[in-house]
């Protein structure tokens, strides 16, 4: 037959063609290629026309500087590099390190596993990496790898393993890579170990840069040297021209280049060309700031980048063909950001002041002057960022101008504050404290990122230009926007607030948060008084034309989402074949009736929920009118009263499930309350504490895992599985640092006592919830646990400070890396003022599981 044969002379002559290439073509293409690879220059800025270029090799780069001795010329130096080696390999060869046969990879062979790799004899020396034809004496060395201390080598992959039955040793040089391959692991995890030990035994290369750095900080007191300096290496000066090689060493290969998310990244080395060509395209970009960004995303991503960026920006300050025309002050705009985002490491940072104070000196009172000016002082403030300026910072830093932040009071009116890339929001909070006249509150106050689903607070040391950059990432998604808001953070005394000052209606807002977040248990009836105290203080006495605001933004939803009758129950179907017609009936007719039914019975659940929620709300109504020539002042003190009387008013909850041993019975649903003086245990909806421990009798806390909190409580353990376990840890911290100087109580006192002031009279027919173990009526629990499906947080970072949590600003020392685990955190409801509309309720999806 044709095809048999064809194939068999096609097979033929390719063992052929492949003996002649390994005799013959191959070696020559490899040797030359090993040639090319040690001729080739490394750290240079090769610039055409440009006299007086530097020649660099691998090992010691070479410059021309007055006042040094150290240029060696290349010839010598890579005679000095590379070992002379005889015709072949010796067995007994002093230098070989490590010898053996593996395979290489050639042209991808390694991608089509019907092609064999070829075998070569390796010799590992404390200088290169070699391999042979064969292992006999006076074996052609086909090539070598010389290793330096910017080698990388590449561990044995197990998926590659077993996709092809090969454990792979990458080398990386300069341009050229080595992957060897080997059926036995050892024998891989031996070479690796073997060329990880060379390549560490070798001195850091350093680039003619660096070397320059050097000797312009030597010679800093010498202006006729330096000027010398900087007349004789181009590499210092601006150029036109593109950039071929990196500024500073960078590794070889391609390790932990990857950044998170969508963007993917190439080698440093490539990296640092692109952004050279980046930077030139400023010069003629009449909208820089999205390149700008686009830079400091890069440098964030890959922080090893920093410092070749401000190496690459301060060459092309340097003596530029228009100094200070348009061009020119776009790389002066993008160094102000930097020195705004990232701290160069020392070396540089000397370097970069230098040249600083250079242009200072010789164009003063230029715009580059004002610029160099900025920079000096950024750079005494910058700490690093978690985000890259936004679009608005970097026009701001342009024009070197402050921020304007605007922070929400609830009860009060916004207040804007002037803020720099620097600024923290504990400063932020400070200075709102002394403005507000807050100063002498015994509370604890904190900044919030706020939004219609979730809050979370935020770390005293944060930037305020990194939530600034984050909220408006956000408000593309969300509506309303996300805002910050200043808060109470820690409730030290809620007792002996004055009712007219506004640490008062800060008081009054949270604690009305706290109501519709289902965290008061008490009676459906008193709920319906809170909500009309709080008509009667947003709008003074009943009216037809008074604007109403949602339901639920005066009444808990999840009270009238529990008075709906439950979900029919399905029996799970056992057998696959029922489950099998149940699916083909799904999709036939029986499903169109199936998807009707369901259709009609959401509609009827819509419809009821209309009724209880109207209903609801002429009872509300019912009550405000009650409240007929009460003043705003005393509808909110009257609020507060009726919020007092449980005794956890004051707590930060979280919902937890307690385990009382590692090997105990199933978990179990509570609130951990977080107070002053007390650490109390409650079922969800049951105003009594289960159990509640003063911190005299708590021994030790902490985190046994990212999910789980350990509370030591004289003799025993209770651990506790939450998503807040950091936010649960700081909040002890901070309440415990602020207890420090004040005596805590006994363990016999109550840290819950009711409080002592007077309850305001009301109206006939308001009910009055009387407090535990009083005469009057007892607290009747909600019928329904907090409604489900709030959103969540992240909060990150160590425990809070002891002595910053002693001052009226709340300080959560939150960490700014992302690489611990993130802790997910919800938070109350948010509410954004009042709608002039009539009664609305919104209605939750026809896919609620609550339904």
């Amino acid at each position: 037959m044709p095809f048999p044969g064809g194939l068999w002379w096609l097979l033929c002559c390719r063992r052929g063609f492949t003996l002649l290439r390994r005799d013959y073509g191959e070696a020559e293409r490899e040797a030359d290629g090993e040639a090319e690879e040690e001729e080739e220059a490394s750290f240079e800025l090769r610039a055409q026309g440009d006299q007086g270029s530097l020649e660099v090799s691998l090992s010691q780069p070479t410059r021309s500087s007055s006042g040094s001795e150290r240029s060696l010329l290349v010839a010598e130096e890579m005679r000095s590099l590379i070992v002379e080696k005889g015709p072949g390999p010796v067995e007994d060869d002093p230098d070989a390190l490590v010898k053996g046969w593996l395979q290489r990879e050639m042209r991808g062979c390694m991608k089509t596993p019907w092609i064999r790799p070829r075998k070569y004899w390796f010799v590992l020396t404390p200088d290169s990496l070699d391999y042979y034809s064969s292992n006999e004496k006076g074996a052609r060395r086909l090539g070598s790898l010389v290793l330096t201390s910017l080698c990388s080598v590449l561990w044995p992959d197990k998926q590659l393993y077993k996709e092809t039955g090969y454990w792979s040793v990458t080398v990386f040089g300069r341009k050229h890579c080595y992957r060897l391959y080997t059926e036995h692991l050892n024998e891989a995890v031996r070479w690796v170990c073997a060329v990880q030990k060379v390549i560490d035994s070798k001195a850091p290369v350093q680039t003619p840069t660096q070397l320059l750095m050097r000797d312009v900080e030597e010679h800093r007191e010498s202006p006729e040297v330096l000027e010398q300096i900087y007349r004789c290496n181009p590499i210092l000066r601006y150029t036109s021209g593109p950039l071929y090689a990196p500024l500073l060493p960078f590794p070889y290969g391609s390790l932990d280049q990857s950044a998170p998310g969508p963007r993917s990244y190439t080698t440093l080395r490539d990296e640092a060309v692109k952004l050279f060509n980046s930077l030139q395209q400023l010069e003629s970009e009449r909208d820089p700031v999205p390149l700008m960004q686009g830079v400091l995303q890069t440098c964030l991503d890959l922080p090893p980048l920093v410092d070749e960026i401000y190496c690459q920006l301060v060459k092309q300050t340097t003596e530029p063909p228009a100094p200070g025309g348009q061009g020119d002050l776009h790389y002066w705009q993008l160094l102000t950001c930097m020195s705004c985002t990232f701290l160069p490491s020392p070396p540089v940072l000397r370097f970069l002041r230098f040249h600083l104070d250079r242009t200072e000196n010789r164009f003063p009172a230029s715009e580059m002057a004002k610029y160099a000016c900025f920079i000096r002082e950024a750079l005494g403030k910058t700490k690093g960022r978690e985000c890259v300026p936004s679009l608005e910072e970097i026009l701001v830093l342009m024009q070197r101008q402050e921020m304007i932040c605007t922070v929400h009071c609830p009860g009060a009116p916004a207040c804007s504050v002037a803020i720099s890339s620097h600024t923290t929001a504990e400063e932020v909070a400070q200075e709102l404290v002394s403005r507000l006249g807050l100063s002498q509150s015994p509370n604890l106050f904190a900044l919030y990122e706020q939004s219609r689903r979730r809050e979370q607070p935020v770390g005293s040391a944060t930037l305020l230009a990194d939530v600034l950059t984050s909220l408006a990432g956000e408000d593309r998604e969300q509506d309303p926007p996300c805002r910050l808001c200043f808060k109470h953070y820690g409730f030290l005394d809620t007792d002996n607030v004055p009712r007219d000052s506004l640490e008062f209606a800060l008081l009054f807002e949270q604690a009305h948060e706290m109501v519709l977040r289902g965290y008061v248990p008490t009676s459906e009836e008193t709920l319906q008084t809170l909500a009309a105290l709080r008509l009667q203080s947003l709008n003074s006495d009943f009216s037809t034309h008074a604007p109403f605001p949602r339901l639920e933004e005066l009444f808990p939803p999840h009270v009238l989402h529990a008075r709906l009758p439950p979900p029919p129950h399905r029996p799970p179907t056992k057998c696959r074949g029922a489950r099998l017609r149940a699916g083909l009936l799904a999709g036939g007719l029986w499903g169109q009736a199936l998807a009707k039914q369901r259709a009609e019975r959401d509609q009827r659940l819509r419809g009821r929920l209309r009724e209880e929620g109207a209903s609801t709300m002429a009872a509300i109504v019912e009550k405000w009118k009650l409240l007929q020539g009460m003043g705003r002042p005393e509808a909110m003190a009257a609020y507060m009263a009726l919020v007092r009387e449980w005794p956890g008013f004051g707590s930060t909850l979280f919902d937890v499930d307690l385990h009382a041993s590692p090997v105990g019975c199933g978990p179990q649903r509570l609130w951990l309350g977080i107070g002053a003086k007390a650490v109390s245990l409650y079922k969800p909806g049951e105003p009594e504490p289960l159990d509640s421990f003063c911190y005299g009798r708590i021994s030790s806390f902490g985190a046994s895992d990212s999910s789980t909190f350990r509370l030591s409580v004289e003799d025993r353990d209770l651990l506790f599985e939450t998503s807040q376990v950091e936010e649960i840890a700081q909040l002890l911290n901070t309440y415990l640092a602020s207890a420090g100087t004040q005596r805590l109580p006994r363990p016999q006192e109550s840290p819950t006592s009711p409080p002592t002031s007077e309850r305001p009279v009301l109206p006939q027919g308001l009910c009055t919830a009387a407090g535990p173990g009083s005469t009057g009526r007892q607290w009747v629990p909600p019928t329904a646990s907090p409604a489900a499906g709030v959103a969540t947080q992240v909060l990150r970072g160590p425990a809070w400070e002891g002595s910053q949590a002693q001052q009226r600003v709340a300080s959560p020392q939150l960490n700014s890396h992302r690489s611990g685990p993130e802790l997910l955190s919800p938070y109350p409801l948010t509410l954004y003022g009042l709608k002039p509309t009539s009664f609305l309720l919104s209605l939750p999806p026809a896919s609620d599981p609550e339904w």
